[in-house]
C-alpha cells in the first residue's frame, strides 16, 4: 500500500490519503486524477483497471483502491 500512497501523493500531495474517505465524493480527485491514477497503477501493479470499475466507490480513498488492486491481482 505504500507505493499507492506515494502515487497518490505525487498527485495531490496535501492530502492525508491514510484517512480520506472521501477523494472523488468531495472532490478532491477530479477526472484527469483519476485517469492519471490508472495509468500509474497499471504501470506499477501490471494491473488493468476497467470502465466496470472506474466507479467512485474504488476511489474515494486509499485502501477501497488497494483493495480493488489486490481483486485485480487475485484475478490474473
Amino acid at each position: 500500500m505504500d507505493e499507492l500512497i506515494a502515487i497518490l501523493q505525487e498527485i495531490h500531495p496535501d492530502v492525508d490519503y491514510e484517512t480520506a474517505t472521501n477523494l472523488v465524493d468531495g472532490k478532491i480527485l477530479d477526472s484527469f486524477d483519476i485517469i492519471s491514477l490508472v495509468g500509474e497503477i497499471a504501470d506499477k501493479f501490471d494491473v488493468v483497471i476497467s470502465a466496470e470499475h472506474m466507479i467512485p466507490e474504488n476511489f474515494n480513498s486509499a485502501q477501497a483502491l488497494w483493495n480493488l488492486i489486490l481483486t485485480l491481482e487475485d484475478d490474473d
